[in-house]
């Protein structure tokens, strides 16, 4: 293996609110249009409804919501994207509304940089880095630090 190789992770880049995210794609399960989804009573407002996947039940996340926005709103091409996230040392399966799914691709770890401490809408402890991919500037969130709370 070469050494780009090594600094080289795939990624699947989604869409929400306008900024485009670049999740780890080893924490990706599945890509789901859009489905019926039940509320839960007391639930936290960013993680309010479970989604059935093959029988089993997952929270759904709003990352809107979490970063203090308005609810997602479903169109032509939101998806759920359901991510098995490593809470308190657990795999633990959880769904996210993406207003779009773009693509897997390779981003270059070298390229990971600190937050900026402005001009970011998004909480800068949520976000682990931003990368560069092409000519764009992408944000990589720490997925474990936005739902962790949510599902304990």
């Amino acid at each position: 293996m070469s050494d780009n190789a090594e600094l080289a992770t795939q990624a699947l880049l989604m869409g929400v609110a306008g900024e485009v995210f670049a999740l780890d794609a080893r924490q990706v399960r599945e890509i789901l249009d859009p489905a019926p989804v039940t509320r839960v009573p007391g639930a936290k407002p960013y993680v309010a409804n479970v989604l059935n996947v093959r029988g089993k039940v997952i929270p759904l996340a709003d990352l809107r919501v979490r970063f203090g926005m308005e609810a997602a709103t479903m169109t032509v091409d939101s998806r759920f994207v359901v991510l098995e996230v490593e809470i308190d040392g657990d795999p633990t399966p959880v769904g996210i509304i993406a207003d779009k799914v773009f693509e897997v691709t390779e981003i270059d770890a070298t390229t990971m940089q600190k937050t900026p401490p402005v001009g970011m809408h998004w909480r800068p402890e949520f976000i682990a880095g931003i990368a560069k991919w092409k000519d764009e500037f992408i944000v990589v969130p720490d997925m474990a630090k936005i739902l962790g709370e949510a599902i304990e």
